[in-house]
């Protein structure tokens, strides 16, 4: 199965020195993504969009590690989570300051530009039934309340943003949403990126620790850019 994507977005979203520094325009996109297709695009409005349960939704946090993000995974987007619906209303299962539920439209207002992206499992009619469903709710609220993980440290005590959404898929389904790196595999070079690096792990950086990028999109070296992207995910809205 291909993977759909839009071949268009905000750029306004990134810091304007990263997007002049990793050259993102609609043009590099469009050759990179050219095997790629649009599913569907909507406008942007202020109620929450359409999603269902087992979305995964990005976006450009504005945090202080996020262009250090940005700038490691070459992805304008910094944040993520697991749409969740509980009594009938969509929620954002995160990973912030701890493992939470937060109002889906609150979680996109508070998104650089209120942009966001939403990715769905391309057969989810017959991927996510109810019983599916039902299990990734069971493996997330496993993870509530646990603290956010300033170190990315692959383990589950404490939870960062993508850490927790390929957890939460790979266990109840048995599905790996995501590709998992070593901390080298990502563009350390920046200045933002070594400082973040210098105030999280002094001089002992975990260079071959197992981590996963929020999108998923990977440096230069590697050369890799699937590690969200997978064959059973397709993009559904890019706002």
């Amino acid at each position: 199965m291909g993977v759909a994507w839009l071949s268009y977005a905000d750029e306004s979203v990134l810091d304007g020195n990263v997007r002049d520094r990793l050259g993102v325009t609609v043009a590099n996109r469009s050759i990179l993504f050219l095997c790629l297709t649009m599913v569907l695009t909507a406008a942007c409005s202020a109620k929450a969009p359409d999603v269902q349960d087992g979305d995964i939704i990005f976006q450009t946090s504005l945090s202080s590690q996020s262009v250090a993000i940005q700038w490691a995974t070459h992805s304008k987007y910094s944040h993520m989570g697991l749409v969740v619906v509980r009594d009938g209303a969509p929620y954002v299962l995160e990973a912030s300051a701890t493992v939470r539920y937060t109002p889906l439209k609150k979680w996109i207002e508070r998104s650089a530009g209120h942009h966001y992206e939403l990715r769905r499992l391309r057969e989810s009619a017959t991927m996510l039934t109810p019983e599916h469903v039902s299990a990734l709710h069971q493996a997330g609220a496993r993870f509530l309340g646990r603290p956010y993980d300033l170190t990315f440290d692959w383990s589950d005590e404490r939870m960062y943003c993508s850490e927790l959404v390929y957890k939460i898929y790979d266990r109840a389904l048995g599905i790996k949403i995501g590709q998992l790196q070593r901390v080298r595999d990502f563009d350390l070079t920046d200045a933002a990126v070594q400082a973040k690096m210098r105030e999280r792990y002094g001089s002992e950086v975990p260079l071959d620790a197992v981590r996963i990028g929020c999108d998923g999109t990977t440096n230069t070296v590697s050369k890799s850019r699937q590690a969200w992207v997978r064959p059973c995910v397709r993009i559904i809205s890019d706002i």
